[in-house]
């Protein structure tokens, strides 16, 4: 058994940890909030310039089976590189977050039958990566709290202009998306070339159409010179979100986790503190039953 000195120290040590877990999760709790609203406005604004996106390529002559199609909506025939934008975290203490998301890019990398380059947002994904061997072509850490949209629009500019030069036929983001504070799920979307609208989106879109009359818009300057500018940026958009969300994810993560931290601390110290105060109470009972014995002897003796 441990000395009473070394108890002591363990349970010491044990109450610092507690107390720097139980911080970060406070930090956490004050940062997930304002992820959380971030998160949701981004949502509604992706939603509504993706709407935009989908009205300009039902326009007749824009994307017509015989037309010439966006460089950034055309789909490659013969895909050589994909391209996976992994969304991780600068630190750690959160959990399995960095770990699953992770897990989702190599599982889906597996999955291709071309070489992967991968881009690494985050240093725990990047020395992930390196440490895995993989094709690391870009990196972006150090990410700030709160980004604004211009701090994450080279993110943005690089996977388009990839694509555009030719060194990447897909473009894929890996990040993790924020259901709620107990829920996170890694999750894989296509970013470019991009999809205006699904099959399943397009036939409720139909559904709904032959309920009503079919708007009609005038655009100015005209449709194409409007592609030029709302493609790149919704692409530069989807990034953002996506980084939003696993900002999000992460915050509510380390909050979890350090909670679970802190439980587990008082349960420890707890433990702890009943074995010292079980050997402390051998250890007089001992002494006590030393002193009676030499006390007994002294009386023989004399």
């Amino acid at each position: 058994m441990p000395s009473l000195r070394n108890m002591r120290l363990q349970i010491r040590s044990v109450k610092s940890i507690s107390q720097v877990t139980r911080a970060l999760e406070a930090v956490s709790a004050s940062r997930v909030r304002k992820a959380q609203l971030a998160v949701l406005a981004t949502r509604q604004y992706a939603a509504k310039a993706l709407q935009i996106l989908q009205h300009l390529s039902e326009q007749p002559g824009i994307f017509a089976s015989t037309g010439s199609l966006h460089p950034l909506l055309q789909a490659r025939q013969n895909v050589r590189t994909v391209t996976i934008v992994l969304f991780t975290s600068d630190r750690g203490l959160c959990g399995a977050y960095n770990t699953n998301a992770l897990r989702a890019a190599l599982n889906f990398a597996r999955e291709q039958t071309v070489p992967v380059r991968f881009v690494a947002i985050g240093k725990k994904g990047r020395d992930l990566l390196l440490r895995r061997r993989q094709d690391v072509v870009g990196e972006f850490i150090h990410v700030p709290a709160t980004p604004a949209f211009v701090e994450i629009a080279p993110i943005g500019r690089l996977v388009v202009d990839d694509f555009l030069a030719g060194r990447t036929d897909r473009v894929y983001l890996v990040y993790t998306e924020f259901v709620n504070m107990l829920r996170q799920v890694p999750h894989v979307m296509q970013v470019l070339p991009l999809q205006p609208e699904s099959e399943a989106a397009r036939k409720a879109a139909g559904e709904a159409r032959a309920h009503g009359p079919l708007a009609a818009y005038t655009y100015e300057p005209s449709r194409e010179e409007l592609l030029d500018v709302i493609i790149p940026r919704f692409t530069q958009l989807q990034v953002y979100q996506a980084l939003l969300e696993a900002q999000a994810s992460e915050h509510a993560a380390r909050m979890t986790a350090m909670r679970n931290a802190t439980d587990n601390a008082k349960d420890l110290i707890n433990s702890l503190q009943l074995d010292y105060n079980k050997a402390r109470q051998l250890s007089i009972t001992s002494d006590m039953l030393d002193i009676a014995g030499g006390a007994e002897a002294l009386a023989k003796a004399g």
